[in-house]
């Protein structure tokens, strides 16, 4: 599915979070591993690359300095990813100010929506990265919308290619219901959700497919579910019916960003 892991960096220490966890996928699958450091000013290139080539050396990672303007920031990550077919982008919400801001109407989300495709982002932390050596799991959350639906295809190809197990999760919130076209009794007996995980296995020729029914605000129980698996990935589309409506700042994707403490495989619809 992928054969290069593209990490873009801006030379602080929130910024290198992703690094490791993707040093370990890349192991693990065989696939190259490139730092980017994008540069707003000509004079600071030499250094920036310099920085960068002592990052990425012990890794065995290809080190990639490049200069735009901050408005070109975005840009210049996207025009990288498509320069080498079967690129993944992954980049953490949060960096020094200027190339990187918070993601919500900053450069990760601009890459998003430049890149036409999923990406991953890893909100950083005072604790540090994740301590994933292994991705076993990929949790795709579904609220019965075709939205939210609409990232299984690309989920299922992640999961294929970190030889990780899909989890199909739906939350029922109290005095709620999924989309409208599936049944209130279905809710009640889990029936979407398993009816989801049977298709995918069946659909996509993937084995290990699980489910769940989780219980509350999907803001709390979709981060809180993914922590205490320690070893998962979460794929969310931005939006969609019920838990998942609205664009990602204010959202339950944005929740889970910022609260389940793992990378999220992310698609703009």
């Amino acid at each position: 599915m992928y054969s290069r892991i593209l990490v873009p960096v801006d030379g602080s220490d929130f910024s290198r979070q992703l690094i490791g966890p993707a040093a370990a996928v890349a192991r693990g699958t065989g696939s190259e591993l490139a730092l980017l450091r994008i540069v707003e000013r000509s004079d600071d290139h030499a250094q920036a690359a310099q920085q960068l080539q002592q990052l990425a050396a012990p890794l065995g990672a290809k080190a990639l300095c490049e200069s735009a303007s901050a408005e070109g920031v975005a840009a210049a990550i996207r025009d990288e990813a498509r320069r080498v077919p079967g690129t993944l982008v992954a980049m953490c919400s949060h960096g020094r100010s200027g190339a990187m801001q918070a993601v919500f109407g900053s450069v990760a989300l601009q890459v998003l929506r430049a890149l036409g495709e999923p990406m991953v982002v890893y909100r950083p932390s005072a604790d540090g990265p994740p301590a994933l050596s292994k991705v076993e799991r990929i949790v795709l959350p579904l609220d019965g919308s075709a939205l939210s639906e609409s990232i299984t295809p690309q989920a299922v190809e992640l999961a294929k290619w970190l030889g990780a197990r899909i989890v199909v999760v739906s939350v029922i919130e109290p005095a709620s219901r999924l989309d409208a076209q599936v049944p209130a009794g279905d809710v009640q007996e889990a029936g979407y959700v398993h009816a989801r995980a049977r298709e995918i296995k069946e659909r996509y020729g993937i084995k290990d497919v699980g489910w769940e029914v989780l219980h509350g605000d999907p803001g709390v129980a979709i981060p809180s579910f993914v922590r205490s698996l320690g070893d998962a990935m979460l794929a969310m589309s931005t939006h969609g019916h019920t838990g998942l409506r609205g664009m990602m700042a204010g959202s339950v994707t944005a929740q889970c960003l910022r609260d389940a403490r793992v990378p999220v495989f992310v698609r703009l619809p």
